[in-house]
């Protein structure tokens, strides 16, 4: 490992800004591989993930972060303090926006808690691809009058348009330090988390609109299969709040929940490099997302932030 000789650049950078605007994606982008999920949903992400971008001479840190906005019960408390938490811990923040949406409510909530933050702030103008190019001046304008950024960089983290820009500006930013993670570590994540993930962003594609902030996914059991040698058994329950909730995830003959697994077990397998004998059961948790006791048995765990 280096030892932050040399000239070596090593810090941590927080992706911040309101659901929905592609800081998965762009965190999966800059790793190379997927360890953030992706939905259309807002406030996809809930607990903070961090990917690892290693170089010759730099290590970067990439925290991704909940999508803020004011919250509405315990865990939007818990992902509004985790996203807020990063602000003081990190060299460089990236707020994200999207360049297809003007600036809006929940833009200027964001920055009206990024005043009086020390660390340089970038502006990455995702979805770059939506806009035309000879609007962008003016919608960087719209947010240079609204806060004082180091930095405004257009990006489409899709695509990877002016991604390697981005990531040589960051460079710049980063003090002399330490190589924290091996070259060919990707996420601090251990793999259950990665894999309760999966799973729950497979229940967030396939089912209804009220029903994505309902679900969590507990790994109740990951184990090599003792018939074969080449096979990983992953055993997980979704949790949801409601009985009705609990019907529409298995879906009609288990149905739907089947899909869930399909879907859920090449991901899996992609991730671990083998095949995974995947069962799922689904259970309900009356208003877990309230109950202190219940985000922590899910891995909502506010000593750790």
């Amino acid at each position: 490992m280096q030892q932050g000789n040399n000239g070596y650049k090593s810090g941590f950078i927080s992706i911040i800004g309101r659901p929905n605007v592609g800081k998965s994606t762009f965190l999966n982008r800059v790793v190379g591989q997927k360890i953030a999920i992706m939905s259309d949903k807002p406030q996809t992400t809930r607990n903070k993930v961090q990917g690892v971008v290693t170089n010759d001479n730099s290590q970067m840190v990439f925290i991704d972060t909940p999508g803020i906005n004011e919250p509405k019960h315990k865990l939007g408390d818990f992902m509004l303090k985790v996203a807020k938490n990063t602000f003081r811990e990190v060299d460089v923040l990236l707020f994200v926006v999207s360049a297809a949406d003007r600036i809006g409510k929940q833009d200027r909530y964001v920055l009206d808690m990024l005043k009086g933050i020390d660390v340089p702030v970038f502006l990455v103008l995702n979805k770059i691809d939506q806009v035309h190019p000879d609007n962008l001046p003016k919608i960087v304008e719209s947010y240079r009058n609204e806060f004082d950024f180091a930095e405004a960089i257009p990006i489409s983290a899709l695509q990877g348009n002016n991604v390697e820009n981005l990531l040589a500006k960051i460079g710049e930013r980063l003090p002399e330090g330490p190589q924290y993670y091996p070259s060919d570590q990707v996420t601090d994540h251990p793999e259950r988390f990665i894999i309760s993930e999966l799973i729950r962003e497979k229940a967030l594609h396939l089912t209804r609109e009220e029903i994505p902030h309902s679900i969590a996914v507990v790994i109740d059991k990951i184990a090599k299969d003792e018939e074969s040698e080449n096979m990983i058994r992953v055993q997980a329950t979704i949790m949801v709040e409601r009985d009705s909730q609990k019907g529409i995830v298995i879906g009609k003959k288990g149905a739907l929940l089947k899909e869930i697994g399909t879907r859920a077990r090449k991901d899996i397998e992609n991730l671990l490099g083998t095949k995974v004998y995947l069962e799922l059961w689904v259970k309900v948790q009356k208003d877990w997302r309230n109950k202190a006791m219940h985000l922590r048995d899910f891995g909502f765990r506010d000593d750790e932030y």
